[in-house]
């Protein structure tokens, strides 16, 4: 019978002739044909039954039995059309599939391990939210662009709920204090909530522009710009120690002048002198400070 439709193997099980109902007795591993028809459903009823004998042979076994790694490994490749099913339904995200499927198998191995077949549940039944959810935590852990908190993770999940269902009910975009109140937290975590978005996906500093944006150039070449400003940093840190050296006067009047943007009447009114005596001021200022700079 095949057990797997994607492996180029099948498992062959042999029962004992006397006992029917006993473990299995004897499995055979045979070459199968590349692409194997989908299982009916008397083989899937046939897949529940082989795995229900293989759990009961499973607990009989000791620890450290090899048979016992023997027969949970059986296990394992009879129910890998479980993991694939699970992993289907994250078709749609940017991963391979093969990983996505290598992850659900630790899910399912979890599940066989925790099994116990008196329970009296089916072990798909059992073992499908193990699967489903070693798959989720694995996008939640793994597949953001810039590792933040899962406190921040869960939030931000809420909030896509919380922001769907409030956008229904208002006919518009809910605000920032509104879904707060929704889910009971502070404004400033839904603030911190909606920017944890930006670190799911990263974007290269080589992808081409959009089309609906001239579609020339990388990322790289349209993020930033030359500051103007940047040059009069040096320039300002050369002349606070030329200032700091000024006379109180002096000094506030170019402080009003160059930082307060006042005429030189308005300067004049404010100290208390002429506006002639403000511009002498100025222009003798102005020649110690240009002097001090090209000193240095």
């Amino acid at each position: 019978m095949s057990a797997d439709q994607g492996s180029s193997k099948v498992l062959t099980l042999t029962k004992s002739e006397s006992a029917p109902d006993a473990a299995i007795d004897d499995v055979q591993v045979l070459e199968a044909p590349a692409a194997p028809a989908p299982p009916t459903a008397s083989e899937a009823i046939d897949t529940r039954t082989l795995s229900r004998s293989l759990f009961l042979r499973l607990a009989a076994l000791a620890e450290d039995s090899p048979e016992r790694a023997y027969v949970r490994d059986t296990l394992i490749e009879l129910n890998l059309p479980l993991v694939r099913y699970a992993a289907a339904r994250f078709r749609s995200r940017n991963e391979p599939m093969e990983d996505i499927v290598q992850v659900g198998t630790i899910g399912l191995i979890k599940a066989i391990d925790r099994f116990d077949c008196e329970r009296g549940v089916e072990f798909p039944t059992f073992a499908m939210p193990t699967v489903v959810g070693e798959i989720k935590r694995f996008f939640r852990d793994t597949s953001w662009s810039v590792r933040v908190p899962r406190r921040l993770q869960e939030l931000r999940l809420a909030l896509t709920k919380a922001s769907d269902e409030l956008s229904q009910k208002l006919d518009r975009s809910p605000t920032v204090a509104e879904l707060a109140h929704v889910l009971g937290v502070s404004e400033e975590d839904v603030v911190d909530g909606l920017a944890v978005g930006n670190a799911y996906t990263a974007s290269s500093l080589d992808s081409p522009a959009p089309e609906d944006d001239g579609g020339e150039g990388s990322l790289a070449d349209r993020l930033g710009y030359e500051d103007t400003a940047l040059e009069g940093v040096e320039y300002r840190e050369s002349l606070k120690p030329l200032l700091a050296k000024l006379p109180p006067r002096e000094r506030r009047i170019i402080m009003l002048r160059f930082f307060a943007n006042m005429t030189q009447s308005q300067i004049g009114e404010e100290v208390g002198i002429s506006q002639m005596h403000v511009s002498r001021l100025l222009t003798r200022t102005l020649s110690q400070l240009r002097e001090g700079l090209i000193s240095d």
